[in-house]
């Protein structure tokens, strides 16, 4: 039997710098929820969807505008992308092409396939297991929780599920979140 998964629908929040490391990050935020799933990116893969996203020309295309291109012309189109799965701290994505009438799967690194999103106005949408593991809610006072802390609040946390999780847990409290709040509003 085929194993039904469960997707939400996300939008880009922000991309940030982590002052503990100086890299880059994608936040996503859970459509109509207070729920964020935050990627590690390269500094290329942010600037390319910031560009997008600020709306800034370019003299040239860039390579996720010369792959949009390519879709296009070959007759296809995005449909959206998945981030689908969370495997030793990496994240994994698919580009869903609608070519000749047929869904066409392709495997992705999140920050390529949410460039090309940007640039189609594809939707972006992320496995429930994902944002389970990796989601984070913010509480009241804007520190972030994750999400699966909040479900299993007094239960005892395997020692092992706090080892792997420990690097997002290092990477969140890193985070500059100090004009959330004001990027609300």
């Amino acid at each position: 039997m085929a194993e039904v998964v469960s997707l939400k629908e996300l939008s880009i929040e922000s991309i940030r710098l982590s002052l503990m490391n100086y890299q880059r990050v994608v936040i996503l935020r859970e459509k109509n929820a207070d729920r964020y799933l935050p990627i590690w990116i390269g500094p290329a893969e942010a600037d390319a969807i910031a560009v997008r996203l600020q709306d800034v020309s370019v003299a040239r295309p860039l390579t996720h505008d010369l792959l949009k291109n390519t879709i296009e012309v070959l007759g296809g189109r995005v449909s959206h992308i998945i981030v689908s799965d969370l495997a030793n701290d990496t994240f994994f994505a698919r580009i869903m092409l609608e070519v000749n009438g047929q869904m066409v799967e392709i495997d992705s690194r999140p920050s390529d396939a949410i460039a090309l999103a940007v640039r189609t106005a594809a939707p972006i949408y992320a496995d429930e297991s994902v944002l389970d593991r990796a989601g984070v809610v913010l509480d009241e006072e804007g520190q972030p929780q994750s999400a699966s802390d909040l479900e299993g609040a007094g239960k005892p946390t395997d020692p092992a599920e706090l080892e792997r999780l420990g690097a997002f847990k290092d990477f969140i409290e890193g985070l500059d979140l100090s004009d959330f709040d004001q990027r609300k509003k």
